[in-house]
């Protein structure tokens, strides 16, 4: 196939292309970062605080496996910007961006859990009610529909 044949849509070469989606990658990752970094950040203060040795085993257990998804969240996240410093003029950008890109999914779905997990344990401070797993699970559905399934449906209605 010819370079010609493969471009749809917009007329640029495959390093304008690469150009292109990785200004769309970084953007989208500073949205993420800061999320993932507020978040992480307010995590690591709980453990400091009087109620967390008040915490049951299971609720500091919750606690621990939230912070290291959310440092996992965050490396996950940060990782493109060192891809692109650590390969930058190397002429492989095409397969940065590929790169980059899976680390970003990585990244969402990792902060999936981390704002699962967050939820989770101050509902479950908070209430103390049965009802807790179900409204997290409710909210994790929502955010599988709104970053995954309606994504992914729009490619697939809108592309060939």
């Amino acid at each position: 196939m010819t370079e010609q044949e493969q471009r749809t849509g917009r007329d640029e070469s495959e390093e304008e292309r690469a150009d292109r989606m990785w200004g769309e990658i970084l953007q989208e990752v500073r949205v993420a970062q800061m999320g993932v970094q507020i978040l992480f950040g307010f995590l690591l203060t709980v453990v400091f605080t009087p109620k967390y040795a008040t915490l049951s085993d299971t609720d500091q257990a919750i606690y621990i496996a939230t912070v290291v998804l959310g440092a996992a969240a965050t490396g996950a996240l940060i990782g493109p910007v060192s891809l692109h410093r650590l390969v930058s003029g190397r002429r492989i950008k095409p397969q940065a961006v590929e790169w980059a890109s899976r680390l970003t999914v990585v990244g969402l779905l990792l902060l999936l859990a981390v704002m699962a997990g967050a939820l989770l344990l101050i509902l479950r401070v908070a209430t103390h009610d049965d009802y807790v797993p179900w409204l997290v699970a409710g909210v994790v559905v929502w955010y599988l529909v709104c970053w995954f399934v309606v994504p992914l449906w729009t490619r697939r209605r809108h592309t060939e």
